[in-house]
């Protein structure tokens, strides 16, 4: 099963930050491989917020939608996804931010899961860790176009 972890300082506030994962529908507009995405439901928690959403992938000659369930903790500024359908046999990730003492923020970012598909499974095996650093810089770009200044 393929899984990443990353952290990474930012000049953006934890604010700033969990703001700009958590809006799940902009994903298509900046983020590799994402070619479409929509909000199936959102229901308020004492926590925050939980969206079901779904993601269309297009990676080479695969297309896949597949659905999550995005739990959204602001105070806590926490973001985990659970797998609901499509072709993974699972998966999950959780953003995590902290704001740091000098400035910036703190982002941790994981992820685990397994296609269903062997063959898809074996495509994206070769290239895991490297799109996975792609998906991670693809939120620091748009950090940097929405909130300005920084080094991307």
């Amino acid at each position: 099963m393929p899984s990443h972890s990353e952290t990474k300082t930012l000049p953006y506030s934890a604010a700033q930050m969990y703001e700009l994962v958590a809006d799940v529908a902009a994903y298509p507009q900046f983020l590799p491989w994402t070619a479409a995405a929509r909000i199936r439901s959102r229901k308020p928690t004492p926590e925050g917020e939980v969206l079901e959403a779904d993601l269309v992938i297009s990676f080479k000659v695969f297309r896949e939608r597949f659905g999550s369930r995005v739990t959204l903790n602001p105070t806590a500024r926490q973001i985990d996804t659970e797998y609901i359908d499509g072709p993974f046999k699972h998966l999950t990730s959780t953003w995590k931010f902290r704001d740091m003492p000098d400035g910036g923020c703190e982002v941790a970012f994981s992820v685990d899961f397994e296609f269903r598909n062997r063959v898809l499974a074996g495509v994206i095996g070769v290239v895991f860790h490297e799109a996975m650093q792609r998906v991670v810089k693809a939120f620091e770009t748009r950090a940097a176009a929405l909130y300005g200044g920084g080094k991307v």
